[in-house]
């Protein structure tokens, strides 16, 4: 099965190639969040759809794919965990993880109208967002560029292979695509919102 992600196969791209297109997919939703959140009324239904997204697109299948392949890889070529961008990866999901349970946990009252609760919601996806679009682009400006010069031709074509695992052994066999396509109806609904 194939898959793609911003129009191009992911059989065709690179593993980085693949990563740096969905980044440009997780930053449209980030986008949409982020004007989403400054309406004046909280639309459940909308951050309910974003918070799948994030859960499962940008930590589940991407950050997934950063973990499980592509920072082993780069220890295995030398570049060290600790102290190095890899660990600082690594934190920077577990707190994008948080911001995620401030988000799920203030959402309902939010959506009924309590101030307090929309004043967390928003905090904790201003938080969520910043952290987020300075992780992409040191991912893309710094790791990325790492991994395209310390990783073995041979190496990339296994990490290649491993992602396209990733995508075909999920229980839903169109899991990406369907997350393409949220991440569509989220960026249109916020459109529609200006």
């Amino acid at each position: 099965m194939s898959h793609s992600c911003g129009g191009k196969d992911l059989k065709k791209m690179t593993p980085v190639e693949t990563l740096k297109a969905e980044h440009r997919v997780i930053e449209r939703v980030l986008d949409a969040v982020e004007t989403m959140a400054a309406a004046p009324r909280i639309d459940e239904g909308f951050f309910k759809g974003a918070i799948d997204f994030l859960r499962n697109f940008a930590d589940g299948c991407h950050h997934a794919k950063e973990e499980d392949i592509l920072f082993p890889e780069l220890e295995r070529a030398g570049v060290p965990r600790e102290g190095g961008p890899i660990g600082c990866m690594l934190h920077e999901h577990e707190q994008g993880r948080l911001l995620i349970r401030r988000m799920v946990e203030s959402l309902d009252a939010a959506a009924e109208g309590s101030a307090v609760a929309v004043a967390a919601l928003r905090r904790a996806v201003a938080e969520y967002v910043s952290l987020l679009r300075q992780h992409i682009d040191k991912e893309d400006n710094v790791l990325f560029v790492m991994a395209e010069s310390a990783l073995h031709p041979e190496r990339v074509e296994a990490m290649s292979a491993a992602f396209e695992r990733v995508e075909s052994e999920h229980a839903e066999p169109d899991r990406h695509e369907r997350y393409l396509a949220l991440a569509e109806e989220l960026t249109r609904r916020a459109a529609d919102r200006k």
